[in-house]
């Protein structure tokens, strides 16, 4: 008879946190929810509750486990819960899930396969397995249900903290159960504890009172129909575990010593228990009353692991059909499997402890032979081995003595797991692989792991361990390894010291590669070290790394394409194209060009949008076309190429800045913004943060912008290649806006220094436009240094094209031809008319040379720059337009339309829009002299306005009037713009 309880007894408390949660999910605000305690105490009762609750309630439900039992199987307990609502099923038609379609073939190989720099990136999947559930949730909820999540891989665990990281906001539950034993798993959940962003339910020991009652339910009686010595007993030996209560009372009734008579139960004899060894022979009688057969069959599965396809064991064992599913039956009727649900041929033990009893219970040449005869059986029905089959046959054969064929196994299992981006089990496998291999004579078969083993260490951060196995290709060398093999190797391990960013070790294998070579190395060998050399040669410090860099990389692409090699031929000719860039457009595009038409003649997506991206960045930066760039956006979202197209989403806000979409930047930065910081796709997301700084530097927004930059500097900004970028359309920028002629010189030596030490491959930084027109007006630069910028592409293209031309215009008028400087000031409004901002804050430039040397229109170019930066809301550039007008003699504008921009506080205590200008100026601490200079008024005239601001808030002197002002401006909301041309 059945001897379990019919119901849950005793966790009411945590029955009432998991409903909380999955209301709260289905109204949008999920959580993670950690079940925690020893075996059998309840976590996966309470888990097919909440389960059964939420279903109940509409909500979405997938269940998946990890498991110790058989092979290491990346993401195995979220391919499971996948499959538990998938299987047979199509990927939901979701635009937001479509770019993450062949991302999720990790997990469901029918819906894609992932392909691309960031196609193997755990984060990235992490990202699509939320977006997957909120999708399904996003009418009444989903609930992802976990089990034994201390067995499961590194890879589900690095997934699983994601999502208990970002579930809040979407209707999505996570609940995990995991062993109280010390795990990652359980590190896991407390750290998430600490964080916030998950809630661990401890699971204790029934007491006393909550055994009567769960040995009452199991029996169908009340708590008085129980017997006091047996519940007793159970109490006693169970120690309040149910699971352990249950399997000792359904000994008892088992073995006749608890029996039901007419007046209910009572005990028959002496009532004996002995725990632990009661509860495994109880459950050994189990397993022998089903008989030699029925042994036989669980002994057979056992080999498979915790889950069993039954169509596997029936092979095994060579019984029929029907026979093999009475066995089976018998099983789940003594409660010692349960049906896998809802895969049809899979079963599973009930509990963890019952196959490793029965392995333990088996003759070593009996456990060999049925590993021997399941890993025959896998083979023949699965001959590629897909998912995790491989490292299922791989442990069978292992466990059958044959350690070659399960090194090859556990090898072949390991590169699969590298190219899904699993990492964590791909060097598990691989090293397992290698240990099985050290003692084969065959050296290529050990060379062969090793040349997996490298890029997945390097892929999981274990560098060191990485160069620790350098010492290995000697022995390879020692054991006839051909020179060659070795090469490839020694080049495997220079593109790990590239990712670790150990730039002088890479070069040092890169020299033992060649050495072992010769000097008639074939192109198939030759070509993949000059590629991975050129990157490193970019990496290492040198005035002439770019030239080194180019040589290498057109090398490697003429022996790449003899071979040829194409996805080789497509990253050098891509290196090439980036190079030639900021030098010139058309050599850069016929490179790109090139990259595309081998990666569609090869078949290689990725590559190919990469190329497309960088196409349409050359057309973007050429003459401010966009449309190649959102062309290649598009087809990045089709095949999910995701960094692509945050890549080009990125790029296409800081267009959006520079020609004045405010809203539309905002919009787009927000969601690169919260992509890539979740993704961790860090290059983007400094560029993005760049990009921020800039939109807040174009309204002269200098808190906000530092905002962005303290951010951009989190993470690790000052070292990267996007500063020299923050710097000159932030920094610069910001201050030029502000009329800060002080700090424009300290930005301008940094960025000169910058410069010096990390040229940079962003060419709209600066150094190809603005810094030549600033250094002309200032006296630093003429004739050769306008003729050395504005003879590369980087200085032809649309926005530095602005300031060359102003500059070549200053240049002319100075030399007394106004008629060609008039031509080339003409030139650059025509480039400049998609960025309203750079027009009018270039002609406000220059437009005092012009008066001075008779060429141009002055006055109308300070007229409509100060009308744009009026209602841009950046006063000090408007100021200073209406000062140079007075001094050219022209008449000035009165502007009291401004009141809008005084705090409601202050326009209380009738303080003007002067005097606010006034104002903001004394938080920077500014003397007289330097606010007068910034607002082109006389020290006198400012002196005046700050006496009567004194008076007017009531301040005792300039100290105390300057802190109010400090103080206001740190609660300054940011001032809004229009996109406004002029």
């Amino acid at each position: 008879m059945q001897t379990r309880a019919p119901f849950i007894i005793g966790r009411n408390a945590q029955l009432d946190t998991i409903e909380r949660a999955l209301a709260d999910a289905r109204t949008g605000f999920g959580g993670a929810v950690f079940l925690m305690g020893e075996p059998g105490i309840g976590k996966s009762r309470l888990a097919l509750a909440a389960a059964e609750r939420a279903a109940a309630a509409g909500m979405q439900v997938l269940r998946g486990r990890g498991s110790t039992v058989g092979p290491t199987v990346p993401f195995r307990p979220l391919t499971e819960a996948l499959l538990s609502r998938f299987r047979g099923r199509p990927l939901p038609q979701d635009l937001e899930l479509a770019p993450y379609r062949p991302v999720l073939g990790r997990l469901m190989p029918e819906w894609g396969h992932p392909d691309g720099q960031y196609g193997d990136s755990l984060i990235v999947l992490a990202e699509a397995v939320l977006r997957l559930l909120a999708a399904l949730g996003r009418d009444a909820g989903c609930l992802l249900v976990l089990e034994d999540l201390q067995d499961a891989d590194a890879e589900t665990l690095a997934v699983v903290e994601y999502l208990v990281d970002n579930a809040a906001g979407q209707p999505v539950v996570l609940l995990a159960a995991v062993g109280g034993e010390p795990s990652e798993a359980r590190d896991l959940a407390h750290s998430a504890t600490r964080r916030q962003t998950g809630r661990v339910l401890e699971l204790p020991p029934l007491d006393r009172d909550e055994v009567y009652l769960l040995v009452a339910a199991a029996l169908g009686t009340e708590r008085g129909g129980v017997p006091d010595a047996v519940a007793g007993r159970l109490w006693e030996h169970s120690a309040g575990n149910p699971f352990i209560a249950e399997e000792l009372l359904h000994a008892m009734v088992d073995n006749g010593v608890l029996v039901r008579g007419a007046t209910g139960w009572r005990v028959v004899g002496e009532l004996r228990t002995d725990v632990p060894a009661t509860l495994v022979r109880g459950v050994a009688h189990r397993i022998d009353r089903l008989g030699p057969p029925g042994r036989m069959l669980l002994s057979a599965a056992a080999t498979l692991g915790h889950r069993f396809p039954l169509s596997v064991v029936q092979r095994v064992l060579g019984s029929a059909e029907d026979a093999t599913h009475a066995r089976v039956q018998a099983a789940i009727e003594a409660q010692l499997v349960v049906p896998d649900e809802p895969a049809p041929d899979w079963f599973a033990f009930r509990h963890p402890t019952t196959p490793r009893a029965l392995l333990a219970q088996l003759t070593p040449l009996d456990r060999a032979q049925l590993s021997r005869r399941a890993a025959d059986v896998i083979e023949s029905l699965h001959p590629e081995l897909p998912g995790h089959w491989c490292s299922m046959v791989a442990a069978l054969r292992q466990a059958a003595g044959d350690p070659v064929e399960a090194a090859r196994r556990y090898a072949q299992a390991g590169r699969r797991a590298l190219d899904d981006g699993a990492a964590g089990s791909a060097v598990t496998l691989l090293e397992r692989a290698r240990e099985l291999a050290a003692d084969s004579r065959d050296p290529r078969a050990r060379a062969d792991i090793l040349e997996a083993l490298l890029p997945a260490l390097a892929e999981s951060g274990a560098f060191e361990r990485a160069f620790e196995l350098a010492e290995a290709l000697d022995e390879l060398g020692w054991a006839g390894l051909a020179a060659r093999r070795r090469a490839a190797l020694h080049t495997r391990l220079a593109k790990v010291a590239h990712s670790a960013g150990r730039w002088p070790d890479g070069i040092v294998q890169i020299r033992k590669a060649r050495l072992l070579l010769g000097e008639d190395g074939a192109d198939s060998d030759t070509a993949p070290i000059d590629t991975v050399a050129a990157f490193l040669a970019l990496d290492s410090p040198s005035p002439g790394r770019n030239e080194i860099a180019a040589d290498l990389a057109r090398r490697a692409v003429v022996a790449a394409e003899r071979v040829p090699l194409p996805q080789v031929a497509c990253q050098a000719w891509q290196l090439l194209g980036t190079l030639a860039r900021g030098r010139d457009l058309a050599e850069s595009d016929t490179c790109f060009d090139r990259a595309v038409l081998l990666a569609e003649q090869h078949r290689l997506p990725i590559a190919r949008i990469y190329a497309m991206v960088r196409l349409g960045g050359n057309r973007c930066l050429a003459d401010g076309d966009t449309s190649g760039l959102r062309r290649a956006g598009r087809e990045a979202m089709r095949v999910g190429a995701i960094t692509a197209s945050l890549t080009v989403d990125a790029i296409l806000a800081m267009q959006s800045v520079l020609t004045g979409d405010v809203e539309s930047a905002a919009r787009q930065l927000a969601e690169v913004e919260r992509s890539t910081s979740r993704l961790h796709l860090l290059s983007i997301l400094r560029y993005a943060l760049v990009v921020r700084a800039t939109l807040a530097a174009h309204r002269a927004d200098r808190a906000e912008m530092a905002q962005a930059l303290d951010e951009f500097k989190r993470w690790d900004g000052e070292h990267s290649p996007e500063l020299p970028l923050a710097v000159g359309m932030a920094r610069v920028f910001c201050a030029l806006l502000e009329e800060d002629t002080h700090q424009l010189g300290r930005e301008l030596e940094a960025a000169a220094e910058i410069d010096r030490e990390n040229p940079s491959t962003f060419h709209l930084s600066g150094r190809h436009g603005l810094y030549l027109l600033l250094d002309v007006l200032a006296g630093r630069a003429g004739w050769p240094e306008l003729a050395q910028v504005a003879g590369v592409a980087a200085g032809q293209m649309r926005w530095n094209q602005i300031f060359v031309e102003l500059a070549r215009a200053v240049l002319l008028g100075r030399d007394g031809d106004g008629t060609a400087a008039d031509a080339a000031a003409a030139v650059a409004q025509a480039a400049a008319e998609p960025f309203p901002t750079a027009r009018h804050l270039g002609l406000r430039l220059v437009a005092e040379e012009a008066h001075r040397y008779g060429w141009g229109d002055a006055e109308g170019w300070l007229r409509r720059a100060e009308e744009h930066f009026h209602r841009a809301g950046v006063p000090a550039v408007a100021s200073a337009c209406r000062g140079l007008l007075r001094r050219i003699g022209a008449s000035v504008p009165q502007r009291r339309t401004g009141a809008d921009r005084v705090p409601a506080t202050l326009r209380a205590l009738s303080v003007t829009v002067r005097e606010y200008e006034v104002f903001e100026l004394l938080a920077e601490r500014l003397n007289n002299r330097a606010i007068g200079t910034r607002l082109h008024i006389s020290p006198r005239t400012v002196e005046k306005h700050v006496a009567s601001l004194i008076i007017k808030t009531e301040r005792p002197g300039r100290a105390a009037l300057t802190e109010y002002a400090a103080a206001a401006q740190q609660h300054r909301p940011s001032p809004t713009t229009s996109g406004a041309t002029g």
